[in-house]
């Protein structure tokens, strides 16, 4: 009478609405479980879906753990992300909302917590080319973003220490249909992009449902194998391509042409610096349109080796890059993106 049955499960998510939370709900509740999202605001989405949603703030713990009642596996996406900004509000939201989701899995006895964090809380500045979970912390940040993910990454490792079962994810240039951040924001500068060094450097990408793919299987492996918790590991599609070409890929599917010009890395740094100091001094509060962080990303290869997740999570990225950009251009199609330059 067919496979093994599932059992169902309580599962929260915080940032169940947003690009990554979402797809992971759609795969949750393909597999039978009982899916409900704590964010800032509910989405009309989730409610197509029937998914239950709980409004709160992530960095209020009463909140959180209501939230947590009854529940029997945490999937933390929620996080600030971006290149610039204030610290404290990076610390509050991505610290102490990690603390706060750690906590309530103590009170309330959640069984498993599996955390999204970033490669980019490794991040020297310099190439990184098939690194694995080794890698150490950098010594210096130049962003608050990578800095308090990788504050995060430690509280939850030191939950797994004190009984909780966890492990922590780092997807790498999450992409594909609905994506609010990285697609829009080329398809939208198509015509200022400056290629910054070569266009040479080589980077790991990750598509969206290859992403929650692999937080389903985080859970799944977690229960079998609770030898694996507190473990860290890199996820990708595991065909490391070259950045711009990713770029150029990106535009095509959004009508656009590829990326003609080019500065060199050294250039788009000073840029980043001054940009940087123009908008300390002056409190901008808009994001400078170059950062050091950025410029450094721009430049270098910044690909993983994923045997750990492969081996551990049994995690493979079942849709291509072929297959995931025929999606992205119907869906940018459906969409009417245009340049915002057009």
């Amino acid at each position: 009478m067919g496979g093994k049955k599932i059992e169902m499960k309580n599962i929260l998510i915080t940032g169940g609405g947003g690009f990554l939370g979402k797809a992971v709900v759609r795969q949750l509740l393909q597999k039978g479980h009982r899916v409900i999202s704590f964010s800032r605001k509910a989405h009309p989405e989730l409610k197509k879906m029937g998914v239950h949603q709980i409004q709160g703030d992530i960095t209020d713990l009463s909140a959180v753990g209501q939230a947590a009642e009854n529940i029997d596996v945490i999937f933390h996406t929620a996080a600030k992300a971006g290149v610039w900004g204030d610290f404290e509000e990076y610390f509050n939201i991505n610290v102490t909302g990690t603390r706060n989701i750690v906590s309530a899995c103590r009170s309330c006895r959640v069984s498993l917590l599996i955390h999204t964090s970033s490669p980019s809380v490794v991040f020297d500045g310099r190439n990184m080319e098939g690194v694995d979970e080794s890698v150490p912390y950098p010594t210096h940040y130049h962003t608050p973003y990578p800095e308090t993910k990788a504050m995060a990454e430690k509280e939850v490792v030191a939950a797994s220490k004190n009984g909780l079962k966890t492990v922590i994810l780092r997807p790498h240039l999450i992409w594909g249909p609905e994506d609010p951040h990285l697609v829009p924001r080329i398809i939208a500068r198509s015509r200022s992009l400056r290629r910054v060094g070569d266009g040479c450097n080589t980077v790991d990408t990750i598509y969206v449902d290859n992403a929650a793919h692999a937080h389903v299987r985080a859970m799944e492996a977690l229960e079998k194998k609770p030898s694996i918790s507190g473990r860290i590991y890199f996820i990708s599609d595991d065909a490391p391509i070259a950045l711009w070409t990713m770029i150029d890929k990106i535009l095509a599917a959004g009508g656009k042409t590829p990326v003609k010009r080019s500065i060199s890395p050294g250039t788009a740094y000073r840029i980043g610096a001054v940009l940087e100091w123009i908008h300390r001094t002056f409190k901008l509060s808009n994001e400078p349109k170059m950062t050091r962080f950025v410029a450094k990303e721009l430049a270098t290869s910044h690909w993983f080796d994923i045997t750990a997740a492969k081996r551990d999570l049994e995690y493979t990225a079942d849709i291509s890059m072929d297959e995931g950009f025929i999606r992205l251009k119907t869906w940018l199609s459906e969409k009417g993106f245009q340049s915002e330059e057009s």
